[in-house]
Parts: C-alpha cells; sequence; structure tokens
C-alpha cells in the first residue's frame, strides 16, 4: 500500500505507463519503476539501422527502447535546449513517441534511466554524417525547474 501511495504522488515526475494521455498514434515509454526519473524524461529516438554502433559507443546507455523502425533513448527533460538535432533523429517530449509496441531492450547498471545528452548527440551526428550544431534558436525558452 505505501509502495503504490508513493508510486501515485511521484507519478507526476515519472515517465509511466503506454498511451498515458491519449496522444494519437503515440505511446509513451513506461520506465521500470525501480528508476528514478526526476529530472523528467523525453526521449530521442533514429533508425534502428543505427542502434547498434550507437549502443555499443556511447560510454553510457541509459532505458533504450526499440520498435522495428527506431531504437529509443530516454534522456532528461529539455535535452533539445539549444541543440540542433540531425534530422534522422526524432525528439520526443515526454517521452511520448510514435510507435506500436516499443519494448525496453536495455536497463542501465545504475539507478538513473538517463543516457547523457550530449555524447549521443555527438554520436547520433556522428552515424549521421552531419556536423554538430547548437546554438541560441533565436527565441528565448525557459528552463524547467526541477
Amino acid at each position: 500500500m505505501l509502495r503504490n501511495t508513493l508510486s501515485q504522488l511521484l507519478g507526476a515526475r515519472r515517465c509511466r505507463t503506454v498511451e498515458e494521455g491519449g496522444l494519437a498514434g503515440r505511446v509513451r515509454l513506461a520506465l521500470p519503476p525501480a528508476l528514478s526519473a526526476s529530472l523528467g524524461c523525453d526521449a530521442v529516438g533514429v533508425p534502428a539501422q543505427y542502434g547498434f554502433r550507437l549502443m555499443s559507443h556511447l560510454p553510457r546507455a541509459g532505458c533504450v527502447f526499440a520498435d522495428a523502425d527506431r531504437w529509443w533513448w530516454i534522456v532528461p527533460s529539455g535535452s533539445d535546449l539549444d541543440l540542433d538535432w540531425p534530422e534522422q533523429a526524432s525528439y520526443a517530449t515526454d517521452a511520448y513517441v510514435p510507435a506500436l509496441r516499443p519494448r525496453l531492450i536495455h536497463t542501465p547498471d545504475s539507478r538513473t534511466p538517463y543516457t547523457p545528452p550530449i555524447p549521443l548527440f555527438l554520436m547520433v551526428c556522428q552515424v549521421t554524417g552531419v556536423a554538430p550544431s547548437w546554438g541560441p534558436t533565436g527565441r528565448p525558452r525557459p528552463v524547467p525547474a526541477p
């Protein structure tokens, strides 16, 4: 009972269930309950053909989900701030992804579900053949409070 109550209280800060919120054609990636997502969570998707290469070259991978078309890495909310992700990558706010049945294929050794976004960004740029670029996008964007 206590575990259920804590889960409900922390639910607003954690990616929880598939299809929560009802965005048409999208599902929300569900993190294992033992992991803490206190920074919120977004997801970065890349074509499946790059998945194994990225996984093998990243210094640390958090939760990774996959379906037939894309692999999705969980990153902290706001990881798109001032980063120009390559066109082949998809950035999904709140981890709502355009997928039918993504499944968890990798869990981290630590209690945090995140893949560090900067190394992921640089690796995605490298495998897609795009020069990394970042900087202000012209309009100020608020940084969410934890």
